[in-house]
């Protein structure tokens, strides 16, 4: 959901697990056989040793590791790793179906079966070698000077090649009604700016690995091995350049740190060196008068780049953009191994690198998801599977709206304004109703290159010609087999795909504790995105606006505060601690989620007279509600995606996802005979919603 090149830029939108839908992806094991169905509520992974009183991740997880190890083509492994894998199994078998040449497929059915059946072509993507790229590397070498930078810089940005920065089309912060440009920071070949000025052992060892990848990657492409050397450290020193002047990316988690509302005229008097208009009309789009320049500095800072930076340099940093923007799944045996060898196995710890069908299952999904999607749904998301989640999700924002009403340090205009919002939100569960059209994307069977590029130029130019357009507020923003959810500030929507509202998420066979702890806390956590410290500074309409008092929004600030001192005072590995500024949206969405999943659960047993206190099958249900929201997140990682994600990523690492809740909910530690002043039941715990 994060903008890159002229993609959908949705700074705000906050997802379930970024990792799943990331570069940094949990796929799955190299064996091809499914999984079977994950319970509910699995009693093999409890740890009975181990006292749900101090250490609750312990116990509801325990044995996940012994049960489940990291498969070698993993850095980590969860439940949703599980599922995914189940999922990519059933893709797998619709793929494979519908990728036989026959003349009675669909038009989708030709599209999507001829993509995967091209992916795994790699005889004809190994002979076919750099060719593909060659105009685009010609074109690049004809460059003579940093005037004629424009349109092969816009051209790029079509194919989703970030050099330099980042260009698209969002949701005006202003006025949600809207779509407008926006430019933004980019161009970086390492995961965020700091890992171009941390210091300390690791954090040198990983830029020198970095620019040891950048040399073999030159060298791949034709250039001797001295001039790769000398080219990589070139292209480093320019990185570094442009992480200097970007912004970090805690400091990006405000919505009013990155919007700009300006005329164009202003962007063009900080890079005059890029003719903007050009630009954005190379992709399309209409004549752009404003536009968000989402970080004004950087844009200042890259014009005196581009003016000090010799035509070499420059030309150099445009090839290796280009090369690894590409689709690995479409690049030469030997340039996939390699990006691999950074992305995967250096920065990830991941042994070895993904089976080539899944690789390719995901290409698929990602070029052509409600293609793909609406096979997938009429197989696996049956009406009743909707209904019963519908419902869920409306009685979680009932919660909500109740527990507005209760709170004692919100005042009456504030509380109104927050039923207002809550009230606003679009609910879309499974799938959208009007499915994309891909009757202009054109997938060639036999040419993996082609259709990896020509379905992101498909996919951006849909997206700048939203510019100057009414919103088209039915959008899903994720494909419908995704094993995520997420919500959207600009949209005031919460997403739910086909994907994730399986087993054990929601599992029919389940008890209604489990689901609630499952699938009810996962709404509960996208609902409370749009209150978190993100969410909050968006109004019902989606706009960027104060609708708070003065004296509750400093009594919001103190309470995530809270949570920020208390996350960050967790220890990931060694002595690296949590980034609780970075993760406190994430954190705030985790423990306002489960308590309005709680309460919607307790609301729905109240209903059906059910004794959330009395025992059945070894537990009551208040108890298999808090062990399937700590199932949830059972995981384990290599200690490269660990320090990684700590680094990076916005949401906590699974182990601090389960405690870091638990003990800030005194019900569960009541639900467990907990004592107060326990680890898992703190005399004084953080709440914000």
């Amino acid at each position: 959901m994060f903008g890159f090149s002229f993609r959908k830029h949705s700074l705000a939108a906050c997802a379930l697990v970024l990792l799943t839908v990331s570069g940094l992806s949990p796929a799955q094991s190299s064996d091809v056989k499914a999984n079977a169905q994950i319970p509910g509520l699995d009693k093999s992974l409890i740890d009975l040793k181990a006292d749900p009183c101090v250490d609750f991740a312990a116990y509801a997880c325990g044995h996940f590791s012994q049960l489940h190890p990291i498969p070698s083509d993993q850095s980590q492994w969860d439940i949703f790793a599980l599922l995914f894998e189940n999922t990519e199994m059933h893709l797998r078998t619709l793929l494979e179906g519908v990728a036989a040449n026959d003349a009675k497929r669909t038009s989708n059915e030709q599209k999507i079966g001829d993509f995967y059946a091209s992916c795994m072509d790699e005889s004809a993507i190994n002979k076919a070698g750099l060719a593909p790229l060659a105009p685009w590397m010609n074109r690049i070498a004809s460059i003579k000077s940093t005037s004629e930078l424009t349109e092969l810089l816009g051209e790029m940005q079509i194919m989703n090649v970030p050099a330099f920065f980042a260009a698209g089309e969002q949701q005006d912060f202003a006025d949600a009604s809207k779509q407008i440009a926006v430019v933004d920071q980019a161009g970086l070949g390492l995961p965020e700016r700091d890992y171009y000025f941390r210091t300390g052992a690791d954090a040198e060892k990983t830029r020198k690995q970095y620019v040891e990848h950048l040399s073999k990657v030159f060298h791949l492409l034709g250039d001797p091995e001295n001039e790769a050397s000398a080219e990589a450290e070139k292209v480093m020193e320019l990185e570094t350049a442009l992480a200097k002047v970007s912004m970090d990316i805690t400091s990006r988690r405000d919505p009013k740190n990155v919007y700009h509302f300006v005329p164009t005229k202003e962007l063009t008097t900080m890079t005059p060196q890029i003719d903007w208009q050009r630009l954005f009309a190379v992709g399309g789009a209409p004549t752009i008068s404003e536009l968000n320049v989402s970080n004004p500095d950087f844009f200042k800072g890259l014009q005196s780049i581009l003016a000090s930076t010799d035509i070499n340099t420059i030309k150099a940093y445009l090839r290796w953009q280009l090369v690894n923007s590409v689709a690995s799944t479409a690049l030469p045996k030997d340039l996939d191994e390699e990006h691999f060898n950074f992305y995967g196995h250096i920065l990830q710890g991941q042994p070895e690198q993904n089976a080539r069908w899944k690789r390719c299952v995901q290409a698929t999904d990602g070029a052509l998801g409600e293609a793909l999607g609406e096979v997938y749904v009429q197989k696996y998301f049956p009406p009743s599977s909707k209904a019963y989640t519908s419902q869920m999700v409306r009685d979680i924002e009932d919660a909500m709206d109740k527990e507005i009403d209760a709170l004692d340090w919100m005042a009456p205009a504030t509380k109104t304004n927050a039923k207002e919002k809550l009230h606003k939100i679009a609910n879309k569960i499974g799938y959208p109703d009007k499915w994309r059209d891909y009757s202009k994307l054109e997938v060639i069977r036999g040419d993996a290159m082609h259709n990896a590029l020509a379905s992101v130029e498909f996919e951006n130019r849909r997206l700048l010609d939203k510019i100057g357009k009414p919103v088209d507020r039915g959008e899903f923003g994720m494909s419908p087999p995704t094993i995520n959810a997420y919500y959207n500030p600009s949209m005031n929507d919460i997403n739910f795909p086909a994907g994730i509202l399986q087993s054990p998420f929601y599992d029919p066979a389940a008890t209604d504790a489990e689901n609630y702890g499952h699938v009810g806390a996962v709404v509960g956590h996208e609902l409370t995105h749009g209150f978190d410290d993100q969410g909050a500074k968006f109004d019902g309409k989606g706009n960027l606006a104060d609708w708070w008092t003065a004296e509750d929004a400093t009594k919001f600030k103190a309470m995530t505060d809270c949570e920020v001192k208390e996350y960050g005072s967790f220890t990931a590995l060694d002595d690296l601690k949590l980034n609780g500024s970075l993760t406190v949206g994430e954190n705030t969405a985790d423990n306002g989620g489960i308590r309005l999943a709680y309460i919607a659960f307790l609301a729905d047993a109240k209903r059906k007279n059910i004794d959330v206190n009395a025992k059945q099958d070894g537990y009551t249900p208040a108890q298999q509600f808090f062990l399937a929201f700590g199932q949830n997140w059972c995981s384990v990682q290599r200690p490269e995606v660990l320090r990684l994600g700590v680094q990076t990523d916005p949401h906590s690492p699974p182990k601090f996802r389960i405690n870091g809740v638990i003990q800030n909910m005194p019900e569960a530690g009541e639900a467990f005979g907990c004592k107060v002043g326990q680890p898992m039941r703190p005399a004084n715990a953080c709440r914000v919603w």
